[in-house]
């Protein structure tokens, strides 16, 4: 499959290459719109734009956060400069409803979107490149790999109403979008390029960056970029080191554009990955961990504005990743199939092998009927995974199995507009099957979605206030891991694992009533003000989640064996219930922004018995609080972020806690940038509660000062 999407690949570029380019005149108006695009997006002084009025990237129909029915949200490249980001946790930072998963290993992150994570439940997309690597652990299951510097722009769409962008989404879907050499080149370059320095005072250590690109003509350009990290372990708010916590990774990114016509557009691109870190047990180092990830893709898009029914685009995909374990010291094990024990040796090796193809196929068209505004989005998708683990019997690879999933769905919707009134209506279907040597299972259903907007108001105050109201349904199929999981828990204590392949796929019932309001010129001339917020019921019919049995109760299939007289399984559960209220807002003006966001959720699940239960993927409720000022000509803008973390429900482990963070940018010249910022500046102990799973509390950093200088160059 990997030579078959590289010769897909390879065939999209020579297609677009020899494709014979647009009219001299064609290219100097695509030119013209391109450096107007460019100056509107690269305006630090909003003008009566802030980030919710920026395009969402994931959009299929070129919506806007403000403008969708829908809890969304968008990160602009500004925003990802200024937090100057390590791992993605501290891209995300204020995204109501988003909480990122790392514990001690910061490379690998896991997202939970309302309180639901793991096995696809959320879909991470790189470029159109879905990120479904799993490894069987304790604490988070699912992990993708992406350096922060690499990232143009984040876009997430909370709740199923996002399943429009692949199967499984019953979550949200988070899109990570790379640079390209159209926005790195100033008006006019053909070339440019840039180096970037940073210090990082707990973990110390480096970032290095570099970035170039060229511009062949108007219609072909190309940017490539590499990022090499290191840092030592950090440092929690007691000043404690938190061993394992360091690690050193080499990132890169090579990306091509090419424009056969003034209306179509080819991407072409690779991101890739080579990290690594050691695993420790009880502060000794356990395992050495040698990571490699690369995704492919490629985009391609066609627009007339001359035929409305056209706006198609294709994308194809690529992500293997490959991990490897290496053991440090012999370590005490139990064999997977006997439960006996057994001595894992030093140097003993474990591998997880994770490739993932993905086709997305879909296009709009816009018309008119009845003097009602039509635009029609059709598409299909399919998404395969190859799971191949092996190494030395005891090690940690037996416990994810190997095996092939298919994932494959169709889709149609209608986005109805007449004046007051907007409604949408979709219908889903969704396709699944899994298996290994052993079992087999499979699946599908329709899902369906409505939605009503309304704009009651024509005054100038109230014009800009919508509200909507949403009934939404997602699927998910189980997992590989979920179904056929088995053997023997490894160490410390042993006991059986049991497969499951007669799991039901989950079903999300989203119920979501939100409110946008947008004006602009309020205090001055120029200035907005935007503001989003939402409340959701979210009920999961047949949730997955891990369960203890008991040998002693003759329904539950559990043998008596080695260790302790338990069994492990994936079951369903009748139901979970998450329920919450989001916030999303920011004034900007040429002199400053001041912004608010806020998360209140609650969850749990309820038994076919009738017994409830917290659930322990719900996350911190959170308040986070922003502001900055403009000076010296937008020049230097300062600022800070105060965020308030809630306990969630039940938690054993976690605590309310408040981070401070400060910030300073300086534009010293048009070559030269200067960055600071000091996370945690308060030094405040504490850990994530969705940690709270792991066999150890893991604090996070204490204060962390970062300094940064970039220089850019170009003609």
């Amino acid at each position: 499959m990997a030579k078959a999407i590289a010769a897909l690949l390879a065939g999209a570029a020579a297609i677009a290459l020899l494709t014979p380019p647009a009219s001299a005149q064609q290219a100097t108006d695509q030119q013209q719109t391109d450096l107007s695009k460019k100056t509107e997006d690269t305006k630090p002084a909003p003008a009566g734009v802030t980030l919710l009025d920026k395009i969402l990237v994931i959009s299929r129909t070129g919506e806007t956060a403000i403008e969708s029915l829908a809890s969304a949200s968008h990160v602009d490249q500004e925003q990802l400069e200024r937090r100057m980001a390590t791992t993605p946790n501290e891209m995300l930072l204020g995204v109501p409803g988003v909480t990122v998963q790392a514990d001690a290993r910061r490379v690998s992150s896991s997202i939970n979107i309302r309180g639901l994570q793991d096995f696809g439940r959320v879909a991470v997309i790189v470029d159109g490149a879905r990120q479904n690597f799993q490894r069987s652990d304790h604490g988070t299951q699912s992990t993708f790999y992406i350096d922060p510097e690499l990232i143009k722009s984040v876009d997430v769409i909370r709740g199923p109403v996002a399943n429009t962008y692949r199967s499984g989404a019953i979550g949200g879907v988070v899109f990570f979008d790379t640079k390209d050499a159209e926005d790195f080149l100033k008006p006019g370059e053909t070339w440019g390029a840039s180096v970037t320095g940073r210090y990082e005072s707990n973990g110390k250590g480096w970032t290095t960056s570099a970035s170039g690109a060229y511009k062949f003509n108007d219609n072909w350009d190309v940017l490539g970029n590499i990022v090499y990290r290191d840092y030592d372990d950090y440092k929690n708010g007691s000043g404690d080191t938190v061993a394992g916590t360091g690690f050193d990774v080499l990132s890169g990114l090579l990306k091509t554009t090419i424009r056969p016509s003034e209306n179509s557009q080819l991407k072409l691109g690779w991101v890739g990955s080579s990290d690594g870190w050691t695993e420790t047990s009880g502060s000794v180092p356990a395992n050495d961990v040698d990571l490699k990830s690369n995704t492919f893709t490629a985009r391609y898009n066609i627009t007339d504005d001359a035929k409305s029914w056209l706006d198609l685009h294709i994308n194809a995909s690529y992500n293997k990743t490959n991990l490897d374990l290496t053991t440090l010291v012999p370590q005490n094990r139990f064999d997977p199939v006997t439960g006996l024990p057994v001595v894992l040796p030093a140097g003993s090796a474990s591998t997880f092998d994770v490739g993932t193809t993905g086709i997305d196929i879909w296009n709009t068209s816009r018309f008119e009927t009845a003097g009602i505004s039509h635009e029609l989005t059709y598409g299909g998708d399919w998404v395969g995974d190859d799971v191949e683990t092996g190494g030395t019997s005891g090690g940690d690879s037996f416990y994810t199995p190997s095996g092939k999933r298919n994932v494959s769905g169709a889709y149609i919707q209608d986005r109805l507009s007449w004046d007051w009134l907007e409604v949408i209506t979709g219908l889903r279907y969704d396709n699944y099957s899994l298996k290994d040597s052993d079992n087999e299972t499979s699946g599908d259903r329709l899902s369906p979605r409505i939605t009503v907007g309304l704009s009651p108001f024509e005054s100038a105050s109230l014009a800009g206030l919508q509200f909507y109201g949403t009934y939404a349904e997602g699927y998910r199929s189980p997992s590989l891991t979920e179904t056929l999981i088995s053997g023997n828990h490894p160490a410390g204590v042993t006991f059986p694992f049991l497969p499951n392949p007669n799991l039901r796929p989950e079903t999300g019932k989203t119920t979501e009533f939100g409110v946008n309001y947008k004006l602009n010129n309020i205090l001055e001339s120029g200035d907005a003000f935007r503001l989003k917020a939402a409340y959701f019921h979210n009920d999961v019919d047949d949730y997955i989640e891990g369960v203890t049995l008991s040998p002693f109760d003759p329904t539950s299939g559990c043998p008596f064996g080695p260790g302790i007289p338990i069994c492990f399984q994936y079951q369903n559960f009748a139901q979970a219930k998450i329920n919450g209220f989001e916030l999303e807002s920011v004034y900007d003006a040429g002199w400053g922004y001041a912004g608010l966001s806020a998360s209140i959720i609650n969850g749990h699940t309820i038994s076919y018995e009738g017994e409830r239960a917290d659930l322990a993927t719900i996350p911190s409720s959170q308040v986070t609080g922003q502001l900055g000022f403009r000076f010296l000509q937008d020049k230097l803008t300062v600022g800070g972020e105060v965020q308030y973390n809630g306990t969630p429900k039940g938690n054993p482990v976690a605590k309310d806690y408040t981070l401070v963070n400060a910030f300073a940018t300086y534009q010293a010249t048009d070559n030269l940038k200067v960055d600071f910022r000091a996370d945690n500046l308060f030094d405040v102990k504490y850990t994530n509660p969705l940690n709270g799973g792991t066999t150890a509390v893991i604090y996070e950093p204490g204060i962390t000062l970062k300094l940064a200088a970039t220089m850019r160059f170009g003609g």
